[in-house]
């Protein structure tokens, strides 16, 4: 069966959305963790440790959920090379974003408007190719 132009678009749309709803989830848990932690550590480890922490959450989700595909090694490492960008991304948008005077418990807000975009992209090319 040969996938119309009309059915690709809404199955990218219901990955979308059920890209929010993992990317939601895994966020409550970093932003959490982060809020956890600043009492303990810099702004930029907190951040990274709950980034790890949702890191594990979100791949799990997203094979299940979000692109219903079996984990394999192979978009696991492709996954992992995507959030290593994505991370990258987040950090540099934090620093900016505390070098702004943003307060430290909101800095997170604006980095995550500007990365989830980019990350559903990337995670997407990962998982579409065969």
């Amino acid at each position: 069966m040969v996938e119309t132009s009309k059915e690709r678009s809404r199955e990218t749309a219901f990955q979308l959305l059920r890209f929010v709803g993992v990317g939601t989830i895994a966020t409550a848990i970093q932003y959490g963790v982060y809020l956890l932690l600043l009492d303990f550590f810099n702004e930029t480890i907190a951040y990274s440790i709950g980034y790890v922490v949702s890191f594990v959450c979100n791949f799990i989700l997203t094979c299940i959920f979000t692109f219903r595909k079996k984990a394999t090694t192979k978009r696991g490492v492709g996954f992992a090379l995507a959030h290593l960008i994505n991370y990258g991304l987040h950090v540099l948008l934090l620093n900016v974003f505390l070098w702004m005077g943003v307060p430290n418990k909101l800095a997170p807000i604006p980095v995550l408007c500007i990365a989830v975009p980019v990350n559903f992209l990337m995670v997407r090319y990962v998982f579409k190719r065969e």
